[in-house]
């Protein structure tokens, strides 16, 4: 028996009218792109593992266009660690595709400020620390921030530094993957890790040193 499907109810008016603009602007500017899209198909050199918060789209981070970025977005910009078993696996999905299909040259891992997934790690009186999804979702959260050792981190400065190393926990489990771990061993893939600052519009990065602010300056500007 198929599944009942009912009538859907018309689309935001928000959403009309950023189409409407859409159709008359951008999509006219960029029609032979698009074409070429269409027929030529996608090839992203870097994926982007981001946080589905409205605030923080790495499409408009990045300044990217369509077909420069393939994004996954999920609550606190998670990447479980390699788990090949009968449940069901988004992000592991689409790490899969964007790696063994697409052959992307880049992997970054983008956190952001203020993350609400972080925080209802950090609270377990959080609305949604008990519900069937974010709380299992954001569980493994509480364990990074029980690894971070300093009771003097409160408030603000235990939110930011638990954004952080939970970046560097999904780059970590990210090379539990073996296609991934391999390629980067090789050099046929980079992994990355960035933060949002979304009051400050800052982006910061993950390098040998810790984290530090990208330079608002694009490669080989002399500026």
């Amino acid at each position: 028996m198929r599944d009942r499907v009912p009538g859907g109810a018309a689309l935001p008016a928000a959403l009309l009218t950023g189409y409407a603009s859409f159709r008359s602007g951008t999509y006219p500017a960029a029609r032979d792109r698009y074409r070429r899209l269409a027929v030529g198909g996608q090839r992203p050199a870097t994926m982007v593992v981001a946080c589905s918060d409205s605030r923080s789209a790495p499409e408009a981070v990045f300044d990217a266009g369509p077909g420069e970025l393939f994004v996954i977005r999920n609550v606190g910009a998670l990447v479980p660690p390699y788990a090949p078993d009968a449940t069901l696996h988004g992000v592991s999905a689409a790490l899969e595709y964007a790696v063994l299909a697409l052959e992307v040259r880049a992997i970054v891992v983008m956190g952001h400020g203020r993350c609400g997934g972080i925080a209802a790690a950090l609270d377990d009186r959080a609305p949604l620390s008990a519900t069937d999804f974010v709380g299992r979702w954001v569980a493994g959260l509480r364990d990074l921030d029980a690894e971070l050792g300093d009771p003097a981190l409160r408030g603000d400065a235990r939110r930011l530094a638990l954004e952080r190393r939970s970046v560097e926990h999904s780059l970590a489990n990210l090379r539990s993957f073996p296609w991934i771990g391999s390629r980067e061993i090789e050099g046929r893939i980079a992994l990355h890790g960035a933060w949002f600052d979304i009051a400050l519009g800052e982006l910061h990065a993950l390098g040998d040193g810790g984290w530090a602010p990208v330079p608002a300056v694009g490669p080989g500007s002399g500026t």
